[in-house]
């Protein structure tokens, strides 16, 4: 593949850095993670505008056709920017669930509504217990007439206290089923999770929550592999994001080490400073190649799953690794709540587990290799 970005893919990038950089500066996004919202809402509407919403949904519903790839490039500036809010757990997981998964009339009805940023949707597919091991799900889901009713415990549910729908996992009589609930519907409680990243998790408790069997999410009793495919190509788009940030802490290094002095020379002139920063460099610039492969691939409908893995095992490591040393390059200043460097590593961790850390990536691409 061509790993230079096309001229659409190029403006594109140009354009959402500059808007992330008036409007979205850092001071902001350390304001945000106080903030009970957890994100500014004339700044969602302003992303909507732009059609970043529904940059990656057919123009029949709402969205702009740009491809994965271009989600790619977008993601990769968002992570740049830390961007406060529900852009990646309504757009992109959320999103691209309802459009792999949904009817024709949930497609037209909820992704218009994502698109405009009139809805937020959010998964809720993680228990205690569970991981990301369906054998261990204790979520049930009962008949009763037309309806469902939910019992269960999620945790790890982002920014569910501004969703208007959850797409909740739960065993029916036939498997493991993906269903669509109104977050108004009586039964559900919220509770929200103390994260090293401020990010907004939830625990959603669901006590026979009634939900219509028109509301279910593709095939009754096969929720599991249908999800998995959604999950991995999320994964592709976390590491988009995860690049980003390591590209911006690379860079906020190299600046802080060209002008800090001891002995009256810049720092970035002693050479095991330089091998860090150079170590940094090939982190990330093998990083951005694995995700982009895996985009690429995504985008033009090829087999992904093993580059989805390959991709979020090795960005997973690599993103911890580059704070790491950008942290002991700056020295102790970098570790002060006021410095950038700690939104980013702290991101790093919570982004490193977030869909699969890389011992259960590496176990993937095992499993597929053994077959």
């Amino acid at each position: 593949m061509d790993y230079s970005l096309s001229e659409q893919q190029e403006m594109l990038k140009k354009s959402a850095r500059d808007f992330l950089s008036s409007e979205s500066p850092k001071s902001l996004v350390r304001q945000m993670a106080t903030d009970e919202k957890g994100f500014p809402p004339q700044l969602y509407r302003k992303m909507a505008d732009l059609g970043w919403l529904g940059l990656n949904f057919p123009e029949k519903y709402g969205g702009t056709g740009a491809s994965f790839l271009d989600l790619a490039v977008l993601l990769e500036e968002i992570g740049r920017a830390c961007l406060p809010g529900p852009f990646f757990t309504s757009t992109v997981l959320a999103g691209m669930t309802i459009l792999k998964l949904g009817s024709d009339s949930q497609r037209h009805e909820l992704l218009p509504q994502i698109a405009s940023g009139q809805t937020v949707i959010t998964l809720a597919t993680t228990e205690p217990e569970s991981g990301y091991n369906p054998d261990k799900l204790k979520t049930k889901a009962s008949t009763e007439g037309t309806n469902y009713l939910i019992t269960g415990t999620k945790i790890m549910a982002p920014y569910a206290h501004v969703a208007n729908f959850l797409i909740c996992t739960a065993k029916t009589t036939t498997g493991i089923t993906l269903f669509l609930v109104d977050s108004n519907t009586p039964g559900i409680k919220l509770t929200p999770l103390k994260t090293i990243a401020s990010d907004k998790q939830f625990e959603v408790v669901f006590n026979k929550v009634k939900v219509p069997k028109k509301n279910i999410l593709g095939k009754e009793g096969k929720g599991q592999a249908q999800l998995q495919q959604v999950l991995l190509k999320a994964a592709v788009a976390k590491c988009a994001e995860m690049v980003g940030g390591a590209q911006q802490v690379l860079e906020m290094t190299v600046d802080y080490v060209k002008e800090r002095k001891q002995f009256g020379v810049p720092v970035g002139s002693f050479q095991a400073v330089q091998h860090h920063c150079a170590n940094m460099l090939t982190d990330i610039d093998t990083s951005r190649f694995l995700t982009y492969q895996a985009a690429w691939k995504i985008s033009e409908g090829l087999p992904f799953a093993k580059d989805a893995s390959m991709a979020k095992a090795w960005v997973s490591d690599a993103y911890k690794r580059v704070t790491k040393l950008g942290h002991q390059c700056i020295g102790g200043v970098s570790l002060i709540e006021d410095h950038d460097m700690p939104l980013f590593s702290k991101r790093a961790k919570a982004a490193e587990l977030t869909l699969g850390d890389s011992d259960y990536h590496r176990e993937l691409v095992a499993q597929g290799l053994s077959l």
